[in-house]
């Protein structure tokens, strides 16, 4: 089992950053799919950003150009950086992790969010 914590959210004004973090318990998490979700109040949570144990990275594209994410195999953490926040950026993130060894249809482990609220 592996467990995920998120931190880093907060309020920030509108064209304001924030960086995430999302550190996971276990020694095999190089071999993981790292992910970043967001829902906000009222909408279906959505996929905001990958970084696949291959390498590859992948954005919508809402946010590309706008949102970086990291890894950190030695620290067991994958990083959201986010600038030029918007409102429409408010949410609560999640972190979530793919075990390809599971052969699941979905991400297998999920944090428990955080919140990040962006001010106009």
């Amino acid at each position: 089992q592996v467990q995920l914590v998120e931190s880093g959210g907060g309020v920030v004004q509108a064209g304001g950053s924030l960086r995430l973090s999302c550190a996971a318990s276990g020694r095999t998490f190089s071999t993981y799919d790292m992910a970043w979700f967001r829902q906000a109040p009222g909408k279906d949570r959505e996929f905001v950003a990958v970084f696949w144990r291959t390498g590859f990275t992948s954005y919508r594209d809402s946010v590309k150009g706008r949102f970086t994410i990291s890894r950190d195999n030695g620290k067991n953490t994958v990083y959201l950086q986010m600038n030029t926040l918007k409102p429409d950026d408010t949410a609560v993130y999640y972190c979530a992790a793919n075990d390809p060894k599971l052969a699941s249809r979905e991400y297998d482990y999920w944090g428990q969010g955080t919140q990040v609220t962006v001010s106009s």
